[in-house]
């Protein structure tokens, strides 16, 4: 059960920075105003809250394999929001980095 928590976690945390920093862009750069940047910063800062719900006790663990699934997530954001369409190797490099991050949180380590 505490490497499906960690998995939502995980998500919920995504949302949040991704869809924070998106809001943030739409308030800069399309020109939608201060209401999406303040919901922008807000976001961000919820993820700063979640990422510290993680079981495993190491900050830079836990936001180097969240690095992973900010790669990933990021690019199903903007294939839902922006209707990007990632490329066979934007796919690959995605792949990697879940990879990865199954590695850094999810293999069992010997405790000395």
């Amino acid at each position: 059960m505490t490497v499906l928590r960690s998995i939502g976690l995980f998500v919920v945390a995504a949302f949040f920075e991704i869809g924070g920093a998106w809001l943030v862009w739409q308030g800069v750069r399309e020109h939608r105003g201060w209401m999406w940047i303040v919901g922008g910063v807000a976001a961000l800062g919820a993820y700063g809250f979640v990422a510290t719900w993680q079981p495993d006790a190491h900050f830079g663990r836990i936001l180097a394999a969240y690095g992973g699934i900010f790669v990933a997530g990021s690019l199903v954001w903007g294939m839902v929001a922006d209707g990007y369409r990632p490329d066979r190797y934007d796919i690959l490099g995605a792949l990697i980095c879940l990879a990865g991050v199954a590695v850094i949180m999810y293999i069992p380590r010997v405790r000395s």
